[in-house]
């Protein structure tokens, strides 16, 4: 089975438990590369050719216009076809309780029938809100798993929930969460 790692991810300044913090690798891209590396998969990043703006606040306001427009940026590229892979890890951040409308774009462009689709999300408290639901109304003919769904102000901490969500392993889908300095699963 080949699989393939597709994400949509932000560097710049971003929210992490109640203040701003600038980063040079998004949190989704740093949980792509970790299930990346787990599953053997290739990996492919979804990009805008307009980028949001590095300012946390005025990307806000990007995104939300695009949410209430249903807007489909268009991407820097697309892979020709999806057709050697089997599985597709999906991953992207939670904007506005949904997946960033770049996302619709790269799924709105091939046919997903047959594949196997595995969600994966971070946020900084909505957890994968309504997004497994979209994937699947997007997706037709897709099987799409119970997603999985990261706390961003602890990606670097989540190797071994994405190990076990990976494995099927029971808690799998469990946020972990930051709370006065402690982890908890």
């Amino acid at each position: 089975m080949s699989r393939l790692t597709v994400f949509y991810s932000r560097a710049g300044e971003n929210y992490f438990a109640g203040e701003y913090r600038y980063i040079n690798v998004g949190n989704t891209e740093k949980a792509a590369k970790m299930i990346a590396e787990a599953a053997g998969s290739d990996v492919f990043k979804i990009e805008q050719k307009v980028s949001y703006s590095a300012d946390y606040l005025h990307c806000v306001d990007q995104a939300r216009d695009d949410l209430r427009k249903k807007a489909r940026p268009e991407l820097v590229t697309l892979p020709k076809n999806l057709n050697k892979y089997d599985e597709i890890y999906l991953g992207y951040p939670i904007y506005f309780r949904n997946m960033p409308m770049a996302v619709y774009t790269f799924l709105e462009s091939f046919n997903w029938e047959g594949k196997i689709i595995h969600p994966f999300c971070t946020h900084e408290g909505s957890g994968l809100s309504s997004t497994e639901k979209e994937t699947k109304r997007f997706c037709k003919g897709a099987k799409v798993t119970e997603g999985l769904e990261i706390l961003g102000s602890c990606v670097d901490a989540s190797k071994s929930i994405i190990e076990n969500w990976l494995n099927k392993k029971p808690k799998y889908n469990k946020t972990i969460l930051l709370i006065n300095g402690g982890l908890f699963l």
